[in-house]
């Protein structure tokens, strides 16, 4: 029997308008057709063989791959980004957690002042221990705590160790998609969802990668004077990039997925700070952009600019590497390209109450 299914949330927006008229009436009547599609796309698209002027748009879907398939890590630099011809988000994002740690964020996150997310791959144990022992001290404090968000993996031994981690401190969120760079946005679009059902009343968050060293200290006294500050981002700000047109690129952007000559103004994602309040509106509005790799340009920038949301630059966030020296590490909120070693250096010149800063 056919299967006939109506699609409504595709053709809400003119930039799905192209991609709607083509799926509108895709269709088949074998059973085997619908299981190459993602589940996910299964309530939104109509799926008819007899229709083949709709084919282009079912080639688009049938390049994205379940995530059993998705490239890892490991090879990533030997393959394409499947999202080139441009595709909604929702059809690529899978919703929930393999390790959740609700209780990371106890009473939805009502008397917390901040999450720390740190966005980690399953293979950065080292990374992830360095914190711990060093700035992620600070998650002992009640109105405060630190996750570690990463993507699934195919290696199992991997994801044995993974969960005897989790085991012992109770940290690692796991979402649903398998770890690689192009899945960069999956992972900053689950730590957005986890925070919007998890802990959603916490006052600010901060987005960080496992590479970098934060200045809690520094950070809290900060978001103590901007307590009252609502709907805005923090961090570094990205003025006027363009999109890289060059096909060889790491960060190579088609112009299916964004043809504007110019990208809104982004915070650059080693560190940003978000207001609570942002978190509900940039996970639903992200859902149905065009999929973007470079998760700062399109969750800070695109989406960001789509719900007006304000981005403000912070000097404190340096999101580089400088010199090692006390009075630096003092001075901001963020540094980065940090290796595990270097964490307790500049953990030791953070803490040392004998440099005299200007």
């Amino acid at each position: 029997a056919a299967h006939v299914l109506i699609v409504s949330q595709v053709s809400s927006s003119p930039e799905t308008a192209s991609l709607a008229t083509n799926i509108t009436s895709v269709a088949t009547s074998s059973a085997s057709t619908i299981a190459r599609v993602p589940s996910s796309l299964l309530p939104e698209i109509l799926i008819n063989n007899t229709s083949t002027s709709n084919r282009v748009a079912f080639e688009v879907i049938q390049k994205i791959p379940p995530k059993q398939s998705v490239e890892s890590t490991v090879n990533q630099n030997q393959t394409s980004d499947r999202t080139e011809q441009g595709i909604l988000t929702r059809f690529v994002h899978e919703s929930g957690y393999d390790i959740s740690n609700v209780e990371l964020c106890p009473d939805l996150g009502k008397n917390m002042k901040l999450i720390i997310a740190v966005t980690s791959a399953p293979s950065h144990k080292d990374a992830r221990m360095a914190i711990r022992q060093t700035w992620g001290h600070y998650r002992q404090r009640n109105d405060m705590n630190i996750a570690f968000l990463i993507g699934s993996t195919n290696n199992k031994s991997l994801s044995e160790e993974l969960q005897q981690e989790n085991k012992l401190y109770g940290d690692l969120i796991c979402a649903r998609f398998l770890d690689s760079y192009n899945n960069l946005t999956l992972k900053t679009i689950s730590m957005l969802e986890w925070v919007d059902n998890y802990c959603n009343h916490v006052s600010f968050v901060l987005k960080t990668d496992d590479d970098m060293f934060i200045n809690i200290p520094k950070l809290l006294n900060f978001i103590e004077k901007h307590a009252k500050e609502k709907k805005v981002i923090f961090g570094r700000l990205a003025k006027k990039w363009k999109p890289i047109r060059n096909k060889k690129s790491k960060y190579y952007v088609s112009p299916n997925q964004y043809q504007p000559p110019v990208f809104p103004d982004f915070t650059t994602g080693p560190a940003y700070l978000m207001t609570g309040d942002v978190i509900h509106d940039l996970h639903t509005a992200a859902l149905g952009k065009t999929y973007l790799k470079l998760e700062d340009v399109f969750i800070t920038g695109i989406v960001a600019q789509d719900v007006k949301i304000k981005r403000t630059h912070v000097n404190e966030f340096l999101n580089k590497r400088v010199t090692f020296n006390a009075c630096n590490i003092q001075k901001g909120i963020s540094i980065h390209m940090i290796k595990p070693p270097e964490q307790f250096d500049l953990w030791k010149k953070l803490l040392d109450g004998k440099s005299k800063c200007k």
